[in-house]
């Protein structure tokens, strides 16, 4: 995955971060049942990325019934495994085919060209064909809260992240901000691996933290390894992706769920009809796309329903994680976001540093 990391600073300035369509043939619509594909970046678990679309798959099921056939593939590295996966499955006769994983993007556009009459969705993907659309959710708000309550409960975070891209480094950012919402002296560690999924490591990397002086941990990796260290040590953590109190149920702070049922309903639903368009969509709260929730038992009331009041806000449009209410310094003393701010999406897309009170550096 670490090749595509160049590719990935460079996204930023291409997704465009609103509903956008660009022109198309009108198509006729799918003689049901619709076939539809997903391409899964790691071995469906219990908890994490791939579960969360793997439900949002079962919502296309329960949502169009007999009218959409799905089938999945797990754990497919990104690179020529999942380019020779994403086109047998186009080769099967499958008219949708769903690719969730930022290093599936090219494959997904190699393959897409040569079958043009099959429909494409990259996530997290930022390139487009007239059969591939690309979408994503503006995670950081769901981070920015549970920094709210991590801000709350404690002092010294640990954050372990898969890769220094703009993604991760927003969730990192948008965390430290919420927790300094709360208390301005909070501090987090961050520690990157250079991969998504490697349990083991993410355990080691979490128990590092910990050692360190970490009261709660959060993570952008795949598994729920993070969470079951927390559990062992008596320490805290914020679930990623999806509920883990079944392996965290004293740890849990409350979970940044991801969302993908109704996104890949609709667009189950427009490959049916025929007004199946390439489009661009990033999404957050107010789209349904990202919610926290699933507070865990040792979360005050008063701490859930402040967090909860701050998502109606993110909601409305009345909060911003990346509003600036004084100077938002980088932890090296400079301002990135001036008083009065609000950070552009160009910039948030862009993010290459890490907030004041984020021990460390970006590694190169």
């Amino acid at each position: 995955m670490y090749k595509n990391l160049a590719a990935t600073l460079v996204a930023a300035c291409c997704f465009s971060p609103v509903f956008a369509q660009t022109k198309a043939p009108v198509e006729a619509p799918v003689v049901a049942p619709l076939k539809a594909a997903f391409v899964y970046v790691a071995p469906l678990t219990d908890a994490g990325w791939v579960r969360q679309h793997d439900e949002g798959r079962k919502a296309v099921e329960a949502a169009l019934g007999s009218q959409v056939k799905t089938t999945f593939v797990e754990n497919v590295a990104e690179g020529p495994d999942a380019e020779r996966v994403i086109r047998d499955l186009a080769q099967q006769g499958h008219q949708l085919i769903f690719t969730p994983s930022f290093g599936y993007m090219e494959p997904t556009l190699k393959v897409a060209a040569e079958f043009p009459n099959v429909k494409f969705e990259s996530v997290t993907g930022y390139k487009t064909a007239p059969n591939v659309a690309v979408s994503n959710a503006r995670y950081y708000e769901g981070r920015y809260l549970a920094g709210v309550a991590a801000g709350r409960l404690a002092s010294q975070a640990g954050y372990v992240a898969g890769f220094p891209i703009p993604e991760v480094l927003q969730g990192i950012n948008a965390f430290a901000l919420g927790m300094r919402s709360i208390n301005p002296k909070a501090e987090l560690r961050v520690i990157f691996l250079g991969e998504w999924f490697n349990p083991p490591r993410e355990r080691d990397a979490a128990m590092t933290l910990m050692n360190q002086g970490a009261e709660v941990l959060a993570f952008h990796t795949g598994s729920t390894a993070v969470m079951v260290a927390a559990q062992e040590r008596g320490k805290l953590a914020v679930a990623y992706h999806s509920d883990m109190r079944k392996v965290a149920p004293d740890a849990q702070v409350a979970a940044v769920t991801h969302l993908w049922g109704d996104y890949y309903t609709r667009r189950a639903k427009a490959a049916l009809d025929g007004s199946w368009k390439t489009e661009r969509l990033w999404g957050g709260v107010k789209d349904g796309m990202i919610r926290v929730d699933h507070f865990g038992p040792k979360v005050p009331a008063k701490v859930r329903d402040e967090v909860l009041a701050r998502q109606k806000d993110i909601a409305a449009g009345k909060l911003h994680p990346f509003a600036a209410r004084a100077d938002v310094k980088d932890n090296e003393g400079r301002v990135v976001i001036a008083k009065g701010q609000t950070l552009a999406d160009e910039a948030i897309l862009n993010m290459n540093w890490l907030a004041e009170g984020v021990l460390g550096k970006l590694p190169r």
